[in-house]
């Protein structure tokens, strides 16, 4: 396909994937003046962007999995449809309860539009060219990811809060008819089975593990060492360890362990559950820095986050460029986990007078960090995997970074509770303010513009050291992505994109035709003028450039590379795809077929070549059979020789013996 009708194609996708990713981060300038509208408090503050996430984490490997199996394009629409409906729930909820519902909902429709997003992606675009447009899309998520927040904090300051749910169901309607008029993929069906055992276990097993993580150690619930404890934590790894047990038995895993047991998956998914902590942990947290401990307004918050918003913009979109253009892409993963892990250390030195520059700065260096790395580590498995399981492989990335922001949001969101709550008891008791019953982390307030001057500057205080705290736990988290990005073996990346037989898909089966010579007679038989040109080894050279239609170009191809696999596997990987678009319903229109044909004779053309070519290497190959078995006629003539003088030799031997005994009885007889 053209740079043109992939953008084209990419532009529904992109405003489809904005779309949730600004919708998981639109709140977080907003969340404390919903929390303090409808009476919630810091855990509640946690748990409405967590719930979103978790849902978002637990039905990412579906929806991968479900585009393994049916059509992308009705998918990624239907994730739209369900996201919407959340949105405007969202909006609706005159209570905490309420509101964590809808955002469950929404969760559930975002993580189809992150995981079918990155799929589609992986189907359309080959993976050398695929780092431009990772770029392109790395751009959209640093935007909605980082502004978010500043669109949220103007939408809280000029309409109110509940505009930052209702503001995307316009965003994502737009997507849907983009998606529906650009969106042209292939379509290749096969027998569903969804996992739905596997499912379950995963989805008990994290939504329990973040439960526990978000009281425990809060003296309103629960001690870290408790009878809660053991029982949600030891419920998590026996649901775990069951679900490992599933995925290895069931046919259609949802989370394919030959995929995680890959090595650049696995490291990937390391540094992903990393990324995940310090992607989420600072756009979810900064805002509520900047509001609490600096009394900024939702809008201004919005604005103190452009640096890290630009910096964003600027790593994802030239390290996808330059990814492109040399096909390396490891030393962008070093470089952006190491500016990841600096940016959170330095904002763990911050406090509540910290100038604004230096956070300015600090932020930049992360959001660098972050555009380098996020999507870029997508594109490292995708270009690993079999193209059947771009899906899987796409998701269960998105699936970890996502359970990685999720921990990362209840983890940081506890430990900011319970830190600000002691500090602000400490700081009215040095104060010789009486402090008032009950003030544990989970009921303390967010909101300061109607405190009393010596305990805003108090909870200012409080909030401003603990939010550097839980960065700085972040930053620690991030060096983990480093450690596991440089074990990374790179691979350079795809030229090409590989689909796999119509045929073979729809049975779900990944065999490969017996031989060369059968597939290439099923493709030349009915080729008409192709065919013939094939049978008299036409050169490509002196044909004649042939216009190609929109529908054909996507289905263009480069000649197979011979150098990893060989010219057979390279010449099998052409026909095998040639034959995908024959059988495949939908790939090639029906109308225009002169145009068809004339695509399907430059492809027989081309093949004709390769094929003569592989006639020489067969005669080489025979050459050297025939010097062999020259060889091995000779070895076997100087074997019969050397019989030959070995029996003459016998021979000789046994006349001596015989001499040597006529010798000893004449001697007798002579003495007698």
């Amino acid at each position: 396909m053209s740079h043109r009708q992939i953008m084209e194609a990419f532009t529904g996708l992109l405003a489809a994937f904005f779309t949730a990713i600004v919708s998981s981060t639109i709140v977080s300038n907003a969340l404390p003046t919903i929390i303090s509208d409808l009476k919630g408090t810091q855990t509640d503050f946690a748990w409405v962007i967590t719930a979103s996430m978790l849902a978002s984490a637990v039905t990412t490997p579906i929806w991968g999995k479900l585009a393994d199996l049916y059509d992308k394009k009705i998918l990624v629409q239907l994730s739209i449809v369900v996201f919407v409906a959340g949105s405007v729930v969202a909006g609706l909820s005159p209570d905490i309860p309420m509101l964590l519902t809808a955002r469950v909902i929404q969760g559930i429709g975002m993580g189809g539009l992150i995981a079918l997003s990155q799929a589609i992606m992986g189907v359309m675009i080959a993976p050398r060219e695929r780092g431009k447009y990772s770029g392109y899309l790395g751009a959209v998520l640093a935007v909605g990811t980082a502004g978010g927040p500043l669109l949220g904090g103007l939408i809280v300051d000029h309409w109110g809060w509940r505009w930052t749910f209702y503001v995307c169901v316009p965003l994502a309607i737009i997507a849907l008819i983009l998606l529906q008029i650009t969106l042209k993929l292939p379509q290749i069906r096969r027998k569903a089975k969804i996992d739905w055992l596997g499912t379950i276990l995963l989805s008990a097993s994290v939504s329990t593990l973040l439960i526990w993580v978000s009281f425990a150690g809060n003296p309103d619930y629960y001690e870290w060492w408790s009878w809660q404890t053991a029982a949600m934590v030891g419920g998590s790894v026996v649901g775990l360890l069951l679900f490992i047990l599933v995925e290895a038995k069931v046919s259609e895993p949802i989370i394919p362990l030959k995929i995680i047991s890959n090595r650049t998956t696995a490291l990937s998914i390391v540094a992903s559950v990393a990324i995940g902590v310090a992607m989420f942990g600072s756009s979810s947290f900064i805002g509520q820095y900047f509001q609490v401990a600096r009394g900024a307004t939702p809008t201004e918050a919005g604005l103190l986050t452009l640096p890290m918003i630009f910096t964003n913009l600027v790593g994802s979109t030239v390290a996808g460029q330059l990814i492109s253009r040399y096909g390396k892409w490891k030393g962008y993963l070093v470089a952006g986990t190491i500016l990841t892990a600096a940016g959170m250390l330095l904002l763990g030195t911050i406090d509540h007078e910290t100038d604004f520059w230096i956070t300015g700065v600090y932020m930049a260096v992360l959001g660098l960090g972050l555009g380098m790395t996020m999507q870029n580590l997508v594109l490292a498995v995708q270009n690993t995997v079999a193209p059947r399981d771009i899906g899987s492989a796409s998701a269960s990335v998105a699936f970890f970074r996502t359970v990685g922001g999720a921990i990362g949001v209840s983890v940081l969101g506890a430990v900011l509770g319970n830190r600000s709550s002691d500090l602000i008891k400490q700081g009215f008791i040095d104060h010789h303010i009486k402090v008032p019953a009950g003030s544990g982390a989970s009921s303390t307030s967010l909101d300061v513009k109607d405190m009393p001057g010596p305990i805003a500057t108090i909870v200012k205080a409080a909030y401003g050291d603990a939010s550097a705290q839980i960065f700085l736990i972040a930053g620690f988290v991030a060096i983990a992505a480093i450690i596991a990005v440089l074990f990374i073996k790179e691979v350079p990346l795809r030229k090409t994109v590989e689909m796999q037989p119509a045929k073979a898909a729809s049975e779900g089966s990944t065999a490969e035709p017996d031989t060369t010579t059968a597939t290439l007679a099923a493709v030349a038989a009915p080729s008409g003028a192709a065919g013939e040109a094939l049978a008299n080894g036409l050169n490509p050279s002196d044909a004649p450039e042939q216009h190609v239609p929109a529908h054909v170009a996507g289905h263009q191809r480069t000649a197979p590379a011979t150098h990893d696999g060989g010219l057979e596997g390279g010449l099998d990987s052409e026909l095998r795809l040639l034959l995908a678009e024959r059988e495949a319903p939908g790939v090639v229109p029906q109308g225009d077929t002169a145009a068809t044909l004339a695509a399907l004779q430059q492809t027989q053309l081309l093949l004709a070549k390769q094929q003569e070519q592989l006639a020489k290497l067969s005669e080489k190959v025979n050459t050297q059979l025939l010097a062999q078995l020259e060889m091995s006629e000779r070895q076997g003539q100087a074997a019969g020789e050397l019989a030959r003088i070995q029996a003459e030799l016998d021979a000789e031997r046994q006349l001596q013996k015989e001499a040597a005994l006529y010798l000893a009885t004449r001697g007798r007889h002579s003495a007698g």
